[in-house]
């Protein structure tokens, strides 16, 4: 699939790189620690025990934590294919 002077199988490597540095960045995201609250920090909502149970240090229902999740959070990435003028140099 890769042409030029790229060599057989460089476009699977880039590809299973950047996977790796995917789930490697998001295995660092911190998590929740401790006991999990009864009730939402952030609303007051009682959050279900199944919840709880589950993410053992959860403090938001699942309301909140959507909100949360859904804001935009910009993050520099990698640009692994580079210009082709850079690639005839």
């Amino acid at each position: 699939m890769a042409g030029g002077w790229a060599r057989d199988g460089a476009v699977s490597e880039q590809i299973e790189a950047s996977i790796s540095d995917e789930l490697a960045r998001m295995q660092a995201q911190k998590r929740p620690q401790g006991e999990s609250l009864t009730h939402c920090a952030e609303c007051g909502e009682p959050i279900p025990e199944k919840r709880r149970v589950a993410l053992p240090g959860v403090k938001l229902c699942l309301d909140c934590q959507q909100e949360r999740d859904g804001a935009f959070k910009a993050r520099g990435g990698v640009n692994r294919r580079g210009s082709k003028d850079s690639q005839l140099k």
